[in-house]
């Protein structure tokens, strides 16, 4: 069995977000850059898998040499090896359209992503995956066990949980609770030095979108406390100021 993890590096949680050159590009200085929360589960799930069905794990990063040190960890943490296609990419369809070019004739039975980055939060690349590969895509999964040749794979949906059984190959996005993340230990910190890194040039795709600008959100305002006794002045407030009803 063939697992394909998808594998994006983002800001650390903490990170003060800034911006430079006008505010057109986002400001690295000082970051600390990690594996995207949700992609490491998705990494640890195919681990998972891998380990009970005999199978082989690959994780594949679009990105630029300063992702490295957060590719060679998904080495560190298990996989067998790792590609990086040498692309800063614009967008989720622009690293959907690389992955699925070097996935399309490599036979993988999974394909995992994370939910979304949370960076720029799209959660959009499981699915394009699934339509530019022509194979079944299955959102935010929180559980997911194959036997048989087959998965099931649950999921939270409006009002209860959705169980759907799936043959492969299909792609599926990691959810919090499918499982919890693995920490690499030394064992696994030394051997990822000596794991394949493949580094290969992006095929030729055009940007599909364009960055003009970015913005911070607004600071909060300060809060206006109402003393019970005059409970009528915030309907007065909510029409006149905040002007919501």
């Amino acid at each position: 069995m063939n697992i394909l993890v998808c594998i994006s590096v983002v800001p650390d949680t903490t990170t003060k977000i800034s911006f430079t050159e006008n505010d057109t590009k986002f400001n690295e200085s000082g970051v600390q850059f990690i594996i995207n929360p949700y992609d490491e589960l998705a990494l640890t799930k195919a681990l998972e898998i891998a380990e009970k069905n005999n199978g082989n794990v690959t994780a594949i990063h679009v990105g630029l040499a300063s992702s490295e040190p957060s590719v060679r960890k998904a080495l560190a943490i298990g996989a067998e090896s790792a590609v990086r296609i040498n692309k800063q990419p614009s967008d989720a369809q622009e690293v959907a359209t690389l992955v699925a070019a070097y996935a399309k004739d490599k036979n993988f039975d999974i394909i995992f992503t994370g939910r979304e980055s949370i960076d720029y939060n799209s959660g959009q690349v499981c699915g394009l995956l699934g339509a530019l590969l022509n194979i079944p895509s299955i959102n935010v999964i929180t559980q997911c066990s194959v036997e048989g040749g087959k998965a099931t794979l649950e999921r939270d949906i409006d009002g209860g949980r959705e169980t759907i059984v799936c043959s492969m190959p299909f792609v599926a996005s990691a959810q919090k609770d499918l499982t919890e993340p693995r920490i690499p230990n030394m064992r696994g910190i030394m051997a990822a030095r000596t794991k394949p890194l493949e580094i290969i040039e992006p095929t030729a795709v055009d940007g599909f979108s364009k960055h003009n600008q970015y913005e911070l959100p607004k600071p909060k305002a300060a809060v206006k406390m109402i003393p019970a006794e005059s409970a009528g002045d915030l309907i007065k407030l909510l029409r006149e100021e905040a002007k919501i009803i």
